[in-house]
């Protein structure tokens, strides 16, 4: 199903197109920067950021889901994208109903502050489950 298998995160870095890499490094130092008590792992060859459950992911187009690249540059998704707030169109949902994410074809087209804030919205979001999921159990 995948053209590549990684068996950490260094080997997936250095696979990547130079591009890609520069995109994924500054979209990875973001994450870390939001998030400093992150686990990143491996999942399904790219890297995924988790807490008690996932996050976001970093997906390179040069890593391909299927035989052929749908898409260039690298995207930045949130697998519960479709709790977050984006009032402003920033996110693209395709016809996925859960994951939603944004494709950056440079550095430039990063918009810091923006993504941030989604970040912390996704954290927030991750946090509030747990607590909901808590609660039921009380109950």
């Amino acid at each position: 199903m995948q053209n590549v298998s990684f068996r950490n995160v260094d080997e997936f870095l250095d696979f990547l197109p130079e591009e890609e890499l520069k995109i994924t490094l500054r979209l990875r130092e973001i994450v870390l920067e939001c998030i400093p008590n992150v686990q990143e792992k491996l999942s399904y060859n790219v890297p995924y950021y988790f807490l008690k459950k996932r996050i976001c992911f970093i997906w390179p187009a040069s890593i391909l889901w299927g035989k052929k690249q749908t898409y260039e540059g690298v995207r930045f998704g949130f697998t519960s994208g479709y709790l977050l707030q984006d009032e402003i169109g920033y996110l693209d949902k395709g016809e996925r109903k859960e994951v939603y994410w944004r494709d950056f074809k440079s550095v430039q087209e990063i918009d810091e502050d923006v993504l941030k804030s989604f970040i912390f919205q996704a954290v927030e979001v991750e946090q509030e489950s747990k607590r909901v999921k808590f609660k039921c159990l009380k109950d």
